[in-house]
């Protein structure tokens, strides 16, 4: 085989029975349980992974929605069966998402004078209000470039790391949220992201990495050393319940309440100084 003949072959796009047998082998589903659920028989399923038969973007679309794919991929989906890209991916500040913009805003700016921020799908921050830069005090400038990696700023060791009272805990938590994106999307950048994360170094004293003090995987505090104290918080996460904007779907807003009260009179502190 000659080179270019070699580089044509690696360059030739994947067929669609290999990306949808891909999705249903992580979904750990076999092909009677996916055609059961997407209400077609299993020789029929089997001829669409194999080649022999070609979907429908009705039938694309069906298979993504019971493999639960998001959206991003369903798009690599329908390219790869002959379709052309359902979905949208535009950044925030497209024209076209000027409503969904002003809500993100009006929730970070009304969550003041408590932490927000809005994320996406690798974690990077896109937009916070105005207390965030409070709690940043003394972390490398290296990890404040763009884009800011939430993850990375709180658990890498010149990050927010050493100020974080109940680290063991809290990186338990936030390894497995990330551990089940991962499991979810099946994305590469979050894996090596997980990845990095696990090998940063536990410094002496982080304690314990179970989750005992996590309720229903709702709520887990995070305790945060600062020059007025000790802060504890509780975080919640915000998605877009039914979007068609690859960019939506994958945004995220993180917003932090104080746990107790001594907290919250800091941080209206805080706000008050500027």
């Amino acid at each position: 085989m000659s080179t270019s003949t070699a580089a044509s072959h690696r360059a030739a796009p994947r067929p669609f029975g290999d990306h949808l047998r891909q999705w249903r082998q992580h979904r750990r589903l076999s092909q009677q349980g996916l055609a059961e659920e997407a209400d077609i028989s299993t020789r029929h399923l089997s001829f669409v992974e194999t080649g022999k038969a070609v979907p429908s973007r009705e039938m694309v679309l069906r298979l993504a929605e019971r493999l639960a794919v998001p959206l991003r991929e369903r798009n690599i989906l329908l390219v790869a069966a002959g379709y052309a890209p359902m979905y949208r991916e535009r950044p925030l500040a497209d024209p076209a998402l000027d409503a969904a913009r002003q809500a993100v805003e009006l929730i970070l700016r009304s969550h003041e004078p408590y932490p927000a921020l809005a994320l996406d799908r690798h974690w990077n921050i896109v937009a916070a209000n105005r207390m965030l830069p409070h709690l940043l005090a003394g972390v490398d400038p290296s990890l404040l470039q763009a884009p800011v990696n939430v993850l990375r700023l709180s658990l890498h060791p010149l990050g927010l790391a050493p100020r974080i009272v109940n680290l063991g805990q809290w990186r338990g938590h936030l390894l497995e949220r990330l551990r089940q994106q991962v499991a979810a999307t099946g994305d590469a950048t979050l894996a090596a992201l997980h990845e990095e994360l696990s090998a940063y170094p536990m410094p002496p004293g982080a304690g314990d990495t179970t989750l005992e003090g996590e309720h229903l995987g709702v709520v887990m505090p995070f305790e945060f050393r600062t020059e007025l104290g000790v802060l504890r918080f509780i975080s919640t996460t915000t998605v877009f319940g039914t979007p068609v904007d690859i960019t939506l779907q994958e945004l995220a807003l993180e917003t932090f309440f104080p746990a107790d009260a001594f907290t919250g009179e800091a941080l209206r502190q805080l706000a008050a100084a500027g």
